[in-house]
């Protein structure tokens, strides 16, 4: 599915490059030539309109297409926008993993050539839709679209981490307490975006009902929605899993917990399916949709799915508080932030709420 003619329609989903984030054409077409077999300029380039954290950029040659994906210009915390764990999970797993990723061909630590620190992979021709509710499939479609997305992960979850060399590229040990604490530190220090009762109750409740055991360590995506995959232009399969910005070692069930949360979250600035029907939708209910992960990874079920739900709800009011937090700051780059923002009670509401229902 590459190697498509810039002469070719642009992807709807990419725009003109946006003001400060221009590349010198000219530095990154030799670097290329000179670091990617079978390169060949010139280059057109364009943005892809989401990206806002590392920009991401569709690079357009006579002969091919390619993603390039940077760190953002300017001042940056030194553990943020790792391109280069990005490039290294996504290459281990192209290794003959079977968890599907895009082909990589070049990471640049070399500041001189597009002024930060950049990775080249494949272009992926195909589907990437937003809303879990599958309204751009056809209904007949939409269960099996639904059991390959859920798959694809399931399939992630079965790696070992050693086996494809990436047994220290986290710290497996404690990964729920460290998680709750670290999202925890976030929300107090962040005092521009204020203070919400139902986080405040969440911060005590976790720590005090984690699970008895730990699971083992896999690598886990971090964030792993709909929208982060690209679907086969017609099938019900996913060609290739996108955005690993926050990939590390962990839990595989909080992994799985903050993708499946979609099921009890109304649709607000991101789509929920909470109180739709999921037969009149064509789509598996969500006791079907668990079955499915569990049978992929062999597992019978999972005790304690209710407390990974309340986690991972909290962990996304946490993104959504950051959020407001910039937006106060003045310093929110992307377009739908405001949006974010005004949710975050929505959010951390139905964490708590959540959390009501653990026995």
């Amino acid at each position: 599915m590459t190697g498509q003619s810039p002469q070719d329609t642009p992807p709807s989903s990419t725009t003109d490059v946006r003001g400060g984030m221009q590349i010198d054409e000219r530095r990154l077409v030799e670097y290329l030539t000179a670091n990617v077999a079978g390169f060949s300029g010139p280059i057109g380039i364009r943005q892809f309109k989401g990206g806002q954290s590392n920009p991401t950029y569709l690079l357009e040659t006579p002969s091919r297409r390619y993603v390039l994906r940077r760190k953002p210009p300017g001042a940056l915390l030194a553990s943020a926008h790792a391109v280069d764990r990005e490039y290294r999970v996504i290459r281990a797993l192209g290794g003959g993993s079977g968890v599907p990723v895009p082909k990589t061909y070049a990471l640049c630590t070399d500041e001189a050539v597009i002024g930060t620190w950049f990775y080249v992979m494949e272009y992926v021709a195909g589907r990437i839709i937003w809303d879990p509710a599958l309204d751009e499939v056809a209904s007949p479609l939409r269960r099996d679209h639904a059991f390959a997305l859920v798959g694809a992960l399931a399939d992630l979850h079965r790696v070992s981490p050693a086996a494809v060399g990436l047994g220290d590229f986290g710290k497996p040990a404690a990964y729920m307490a460290r998680q709750i604490a670290r999202w925890s530190k976030q929300y107090v220090g962040d005092t521009a975006a204020g203070r919400i009762a139902s986080m405040d109750r969440l911060i005590e409740w976790l720590p005090a009902h984690l699970p008895a055991t730990e699971e083992p360590a896999a690598v886990v995506h971090g964030d792993y929605r709909i929208d982060n995959v690209v679907f086969h232009p017609t099938e019900p399969r996913v060609l290739a899993i996108l955005d690993w910005e926050l990939a590390t070692l962990g839990d595989p069930l909080a992994d799985f917990a903050y993708h499946l949360m979609l099921y009890r979250l109304p649709t607000i600035s991101i789509p929920g399916l909470r109180g739709r029907d999921m037969a009149a939708l064509g789509l598996p209910t969500e006791q079907e949709y668990v079955a499915r992960y569990c049978e992929r990874v062999g597992r019978a079920g999972i005790p304690d799915l209710e407390f990974y739900l309340a986690f991972a709800m909290f962990r996304l009011a946490g993104i959504f508080h950051g959020i407001a937090g910039r937006v106060a700051r003045g310093t929110a780059v992307s377009e739908k932030a405001r949006d974010y923002a005004r949710h975050v009670h929505t959010i951390a509401d139905c964490a708590w709420q959540q959390a009501q229902s653990v026995g």
